[in-house]
């Protein structure tokens, strides 16, 4: 009897504390829409690259860029930056340094 009563309460406290951690998930960066979607790091769409610097500390970083010649460096802030076309660009990754 006790079972029947405390199995449905036991359910919906997992489905609450996994629906409430599933929206801080999602409201960790308030004002980026995608920004669950975006990984951290070098990414890239069907036309473009991108770099994700995931920090909250507000740093910027240096990173170095393989466009298909000599390698670039960029300078990046917090968040989401387009790097360039997504043809034209290998990969990204950070080189260590700040700037």
């Amino acid at each position: 009897m006790r079972v029947r009563r405390s199995l449905p309460t036991l359910i919906g406290a997992m489905t609450l504390a996994l629906g409430m951690s599933m929206m801080a998930t999602a409201s960790a960066a308030p004002g980026s829409p995608s920004a669950v979607l975006d990984p951290c790091g070098f990414f890239e769409t069907a036309s473009d690259a991108y770099y994700n610097h995931c920090t909250s500390d507000g740093s910027r970083i240096v990173i170095e860029i393989d466009d298909w010649g000599p390698n670039s460096e960029m300078c990046v802030g917090p968040g989401v930056t387009w790097i360039g076309s997504a043809s034209d660009i290998d990969g990204a990754w950070y080189t260590g340094r700040l700037c």
